[in-house]
């Protein structure tokens, strides 16, 4: 007899918050372009979508969804994503970000 095991993947979902200086915002939107071109090259990574408050045009969430944790932190880590983001340099940001991690 042959036995079969299903194993469940522990997929995560990622909400990174970030508050943005008032007129940084488009700054802001065009680093998120560059941080999803690396986001999509990361083993693990299977999407990602930018919010903006509708009450606060500073206030702006990532939702991003990875295969596990180690993943995420992966990109976190990555040269490329450390590459990609000048928040600092830019005084881009009001404060720092803030991640969340969910797991299914």
């Amino acid at each position: 007899p042959i036995a079969l095991v299903y194993l469940e993947a522990s997929m995560i979902t990622v909400g990174m918050n970030y508050d943005v200086r008032k007129g940084k915002e488009q700054i802001f939107e065009n680093a998120f372009r560059g941080v999803l071109r690396v986001m999509q090259e990361m083993p693990g990574h299977s999407g990602s979508r930018l919010y903006r408050d509708v009450d606060d045009s500073g206030s702006y969430l990532i939702v991003s969804e990875w295969s596990d944790r180690d993943a995420f932190d992966r990109f976190v880590e990555s040269k490329k994503f450390k590459q990609v983001t000048s928040w600092g340099e830019e005084q881009i940001l009001t404060r720092r970000p803030r991640h969340t991690v969910y797991q299914s």
